[in-house]
């Protein structure tokens, strides 16, 4: 883990949160990370938790850091850049990096007004417990060396997969970024229907929530059995997996995840026009 770059936040939400706790359960000093927000609520939240620096000056953030990142929302971003560029000096030759879904490489350097080095990224929240899987995008200006910087940071915070074509980051928007909710979506469904059949909620969360962790290890420990076997695996002919298996392919669940996915690459694609 690199421990003498100095990085800043800029923004205070879910993501920051989740990739600065991730970052300090590896061991990444407390001391050498800045948050920058407008209000106080989120900075002071993150101040107790992980005992950072906090600021509400997203240029003093900016002029302390050497790595700079964007974590704002895509509508936000052209407001944010825009007051920093007012204060280029503070930034001109660092590495920015930006975790906003749709902003195009191209956009944030004529929003910073400069080539900026920029590598975009498309993390998922469970970075907070080291289980993240990045995406990742450097442009022309970014240096080997910064590449390696930034990877050994979202490492940190669980796996990375870097692209060739910008906009690959649309797909795996699709596939990592939002793919948490779907799950979840999947599991709360679980758990409304054991409580309609007698269970209580916390007895309901708790058979949802272990069985999809241990599918989730035994997908992991066995790389070399595709996903398709290790259902079948599962699915005894005539039985009762089966049978749930059958409503499932009934209900065209494959169509329907296929066309979400799509959906949510689409929207990706248009936001990139948006912001």
């Amino acid at each position: 883990m690199i421990t003498n770059k100095k990085i800043a936040f800029i923004g205070a939400g879910n993501m920051a949160s989740s990739l600065i706790g991730g970052m300090i359960t590896d061991g990444y000093p407390a001391e050498l990370i800045y948050a920058a927000n407008p209000t106080r609520t989120r900075l002071d939240v993150l101040a107790e938790k992980f005992s950072i620096n906090t600021t509400q000056d997203n240029n003093h953030a900016v002029a302390s850091a050497d790595i700079i990142f964007l974590a704002v929302k895509p509508q936000l971003m052209a407001e944010v850049c825009s007051q920093l560029a007012e204060h280029s000096a503070n930034y001109r030759g660092k590495l920015f990096v930006s975790v906003a879904a749709g902003v195009t490489v191209e956009r944030l350097q004529s929003l910073l007004a400069d080539n900026q080095p920029i590598v975009r990224t498309m993390p998922n929240t469970p970075a907070l417990v080291q289980k993240g899987m990045t995406g990742l995008f450097p442009s022309p200006e970014v240096s080997d060396d910064e590449i390696k910087t930034i990877d050994k940071i979202m490492t940190a915070v669980g796996k990375t997969c870097w692209v060739e074509d910008e906009s690959d980051l649309n797909t795996i928007t699709a596939a990592t970024g939002s793919s948490p909710a779907y799950f979840f979506l999947f599991m709360e469904a679980m758990q409304e229907s054991i409580i309609r059949m007698g269970f209580t909620q916390q007895q309901a969360r708790e058979l949802v929530q272990q069985a999809a962790l241990g599918s989730a290890e035994l997908v992991q420990q066995n790389p070399h059995i595709d996903l398709a076997t290790l259902r079948q695996n599962v699915t005894s002919k005539g039985g009762t997996t089966a049978e749930a298996i059958r409503t499932f392919e009934e209900h065209n669940l494959r169509d329907t995840v296929d066309t979400a996915m799509q959906a949510a690459v689409t929207r990706a694609e248009q936001m990139s026009k948006l912001f």
